[in-house]
């Protein structure tokens, strides 16, 4: 299930190390994105 997350995150939602985003400047929901993606991310690659 989460290979499949993991493939819909790549696809559909934004990618901030493309954009050079700092962290410490990011808002709120951009840091939610990134938690997101790595908590996906990682639960793809466990097994």
């Amino acid at each position: 299930m989460f290979k499949i997350l993991a493939k819909l995150n790549i696809l559909l939602l934004p990618s901030f190390t493309k954009r050079r985003l700092d962290l410490a400047k990011a808002k709120k929901w951009q840091l939610a994105i990134i938690g997101w993606r790595y908590y996906v991310t990682k639960r793809a690659l466990e097994k």
